[in-house]
């Protein structure tokens, strides 16, 4: 039997296309695989503008005089801005009308103008200033220093707090609801990206299908999904593979995990195109399934088309788990998230962000709209045995749900 190291070598060149050079080993084109990005159409520059007047409409709407934001997927959805957050501050402005300011460290400016999408005022700080101090000078030369400041739901205690301090007499509230209604209804350009990036998760998993040898650990799965998914021209943003009963655990379990035959193979991965999000699990088993798995494994897939179905336009997203609860319990499981049974939400909502409103889970009373992403993965879970887990994605339509991914047929034909 090869170690662990070898075999994850030789796993990682089998199924990736290492070649050797004189300087070691350098990574090739995977056999068989082809870039499916040739025809990715960015968000275009009126789409950006689109979504500054959008969030100033509903900011008129609610008394909001301007909105903060901090790095992540909502700086890069308004501004294009692609940055990281650390204790030194970058942050979006954006007023109730008019250009937004984009705040940022002196030496970073340059970094920070490269994906800047949208016409913006920059006001830089050096290394002994307050940032703070920037964007409350900014809202008194707007005459917006009196007014409710929104703050996105992510940003920082520390960020609005000195805002407010500097600004006594604004009031600080949330700016959630603007973020999410202009965030939550993805426009064609957004779902055509996802629906790339989709394809390309799919692609791989079947290239990494038929690659899969017992014995191998998650770590030598997860690493050919990931190397095809770059080849085909996605960027990878998580590859979980949980094997065997590490299966009943949706987040796995720290255990060593090998192929062996006759045991379930969960996988769980997703990329990015232009940085909207994929997601797709599927599950299998290694061999020949068992009564006991294959039936799990139906009542999982008919779980999906329960949501499929419910996800309709202008029912409450919590109806759709609901639906699918009450399937589940009518077999036995639960009830509620009790194991053995569904342990988390039917789905959560997705774009630029693996993990964003809106949610299929219960209490949830966002009615279903045009343009909504969503997972749709009622997995169900067998503490001590295995777990299934099947997720597509689906989008909203003016007439009900379509998928990103089509679900499987069979525990037998995984990918179709």
């Amino acid at each position: 039997m090869l170690n662990a190291d070898r075999r994850s070598f030789l796993a990682l060149a089998g199924g990736a296309g290492l070649a050797l050079a004189a300087g070691g080993i350098v990574a090739a084109q995977p056999a068989g695989l082809t870039r499916m990005t040739g025809g990715v159409v960015p968000i275009s520059p009126a789409e950006w503008l689109s979504r500054i007047a959008k969030a100033q409409r509903l900011m008129k709407d609610s008394g909001v005089s301007a909105l903060i934001i901090e790095p992540g997927a909502s700086l890069t959805y308004f501004t294009g801005v692609r940055w990281w957050r650390s204790e030194r501050v970058t942050a979006a402005v954006i007023p109730v009308t008019g250009e937004a300011l984009i705040v940022t460290p002196h030496f970073e400016e340059p970094s920070v103008r490269e994906t800047l999408a949208i016409p913006a005022e920059v006001r830089v700080w050096q290394e002994d200033e307050n940032p703070a101090a920037l964007i409350a000078g900014w809202l008194q030369e707007r005459k917006l220093a009196r007014g409710s400041i929104g703050i996105e739901e992510t940003v920082r205690f520390f960020v609005s707090d000195g805002v407010a301090r500097l600004l006594p007499d604004v009031q600080i509230v949330s700016g959630a609801d603007v973020v999410r209604g202009c965030r939550m209804i993805k426009s064609p350009a957004e779902i055509a990206l996802m629906q790339t990036a989709t394809d390309i998760t799919v692609a791989a998993y079947r290239y990494a299908h038929t690659r899969i040898e017992r014995g191998m650990t998650p770590a030598d799965i997860g690493a050919i999904v990931k190397r095809a998914t770059v080849a085909l021209g996605g960027q990878p943003e998580f590859e979980l593979i949980l094997l065997g009963e590490a299966a009943a655990y949706p987040h796995g379990s720290e255990r060593p995990q090998a192929v062996r035959d006759g045991e379930v193979v969960l996988m769980d991965c997703g990329c990015n195109v232009e940085g909207y999000q994929s997601d797709v699990s599927r599950t299998f088993v290694y061999g020949e399934p068992s009564v006991a798995q294959r039936k799990v494994w139906n009542q999982v897939a008919r779980g999906q088309q329960v949501a499929f179905e419910a996800a309709q336009v202008g029912v409450p997203a919590g109806a759709v788990d609901d639906a699918v609860r009450a399937y589940y319990e009518s077999l036995g499981y639960g009830p509620r998230y009790k194991l053995p049974g569904l342990s988390h939400r039917t789905g959560h909502g997705i774009g630029l962000d693996g993990h964003e409103p809106v949610n299929f889970v219960h209490g949830e009373k966002t009615g279903l709209a045009p343009g909504m992403c969503l997972s749709n993965e009622p997995g169900l879970y067998l503490p001590g045995q295995f777990g299934v887990r099947l997720e597509d994605c689906l989008y909203m339509t003016p007439t009900g749900p379509r998928w990103f991914s089509t679900p499987p047929i069979s525990i037998d034909r995984p990918f179709g």
